[in-house]
């Protein structure tokens, strides 16, 4: 006989929920809590892929200039650099690796002086670890050709020294050079054959880059480099493979990956999401708790029915499932229609914006200040289960104090005026 009352129970709930009741405020409210849960799974959706779009567009910016992992020498100068390159090559998860030449220095133009980080390359071996061939804007990598002297600049070094292709920049490393005359600073002139934007200042100002060989006589490295920069399949693994490196590498080395770059950074914008998606999340929250106001009114509304049906024999048990029934369902209508809505418009969000801006002429962001002249968008589907899953369980456990007030029902006191 209980197993009976399981249907009867889903089928009193959902002719509740879909009746027209005599109290057309409750109508109200249950809409009123249907829309406010989808309009907040909406907004979750929507702001969390729009962050994970800000989020992989600044890691495919850094990846324009950092490597997957790096493998570095204690003291900034290894000489067994091409055994540990095969080595790291013969990781099945690496898919290329090349030498590198790293050193501070300064460039100057004229009366024009600004500091940047001097990176010497292999232009047929760099492609393979970094892609900061799609960002030049003028030159390519290959121009790079040992004993010329060529040099390629980010952009807005190049703006703050005032030079354009085929200006000549001299480059002063801290290193000193005994003559004649006493100690000079090492120094040397270079042809601008090639500028880059990659959009993140901190490389577009602060990196140059010249061929390995000439940065090795620059520097007096002989045979030795500073390091191997390598890529890997998956860039998620990149911490996982690094420590796999460092343990089968001979030597001591120091290992990094593109993660340990921008470390605070990275963190940063991980707390930010989380806190962005909690604060909406109270959107939910709030919608759902008027599915408590929604089912103590109808709890009200229904005690003479609730005393019908417990004298005929229904459980409480049965009595509580009708009410969950019902508030379950409102939040079912809600997350549904608020899960399909916030995917439409999380995938089709920069055009939606794009009309916005066109109809009202206005712009939400500016190319000068962020690099990016749209607004990115990422769905990510473990975001989309995430934010569903947690709007049904938030919509079930709403529905637990109204259910409990409606089987604690007396039949005698709810049939004593009727």
């Amino acid at each position: 006989m209980r197993a009976m009352f399981r249907p009867v129970s889903l089928f009193v709930g959902l002719r509740y929920t879909r009746s027209r009741r005599r109290n057309h405020f409750i109508s109200f409210i249950s809409l009123f809590s249907a829309m406010g849960i989808a309009l907040g799974v909406i907004a979750l959706i929507t702001v969390l892929s729009v962050m994970n779009g800000f989020h992989k567009e600044i890691r495919e910016r850094i990846l324009g200039m950092a490597s997957h992992g790096d493998v570095q020498a204690l003291d900034g100068r290894m000489d067994e650099w091409r055994d540990a390159m095969q080595r790291v090559r013969e990781n099945p998860k690496v898919l290329a690796a090349a030498p590198y030449i790293q050193a501070e220095a300064m460039l100057t133009h004229a009366r024009n002086v600004s500091g940047a980080m001097v990176r010497g390359v292999d232009p047929k071996l760099e492609p393979g670890v970094v892609d900061v061939g799609k960002h030049m804007l003028h030159g390519a990598l290959d121009q790079l050709q040992p004993g010329r002297w060529g040099i390629i600049l980010g952009k807005e070094l190049a703006q703050a020294l005032g030079v354009g292709m085929g200006d000549k920049v001299t480059l002063v490393v801290p290193e000193m050079t005994v003559t004649i005359t006493g100690s000079m600073p090492r120094m040397r002139r270079f042809t601008v054959v090639g500028l880059f934007e990659v959009g993140m200042y901190e490389y577009d100002s602060g990196v140059a880059m010249v061929h390995i060989r000439d940065a090795a006589k620059l520097l007096r490295m002989g045979d030795a480099v500073s390091g191997v920069r390598i890529r890997i399949a998956d860039v998620w693994e990149a911490r996982a493979v690094s420590l796999q490196l460092a343990n089968s590498l001979p030597g001591i080395y120091r290992v990094f990956n593109w993660t340990d770059y921008h470390k605070n950074f990275f963190a940063a914008l991980k707390m930010e999401k989380r806190m962005m998606g909690l604060l909406l999340f109270l959107i939910v929250i709030i919608a759902a708790f008027n599915i408590i106001t929604t089912l103590v009114m109808m709890v009200i509304d229904k005690q003479s029915d609730i005393a019908i049906m417990k004298t005929f024999g229904a459980s409480p048990g049965m009595i509580m499932r009708i009410f969950v029934v019902q508030g379950v369902t409102l939040g079912l209508v809600g997350t549904l229609l608020g899960t399909l809505l916030g995917i439409l418009l999380a995938l089709n969000v920069e055009d939606v914006v794009g009309a916005i801006e066109r109809v009202f002429g206005v712009h939400f962001i500016d190319p000068t200040v962020y690099y990016i002249s749209k607004l990115p968008s990422d769905l990510q589907w473990g975001d989309v289960t995430l934010v569903a899953s947690g709007s049904l369980l938030l919509s079930l456990l709403m529905t637990l104090y109204p259910a409990w007030r409606g089987y604690r029902t007396e039949p005698a006191e709810a049939l004593r005026y009727e």
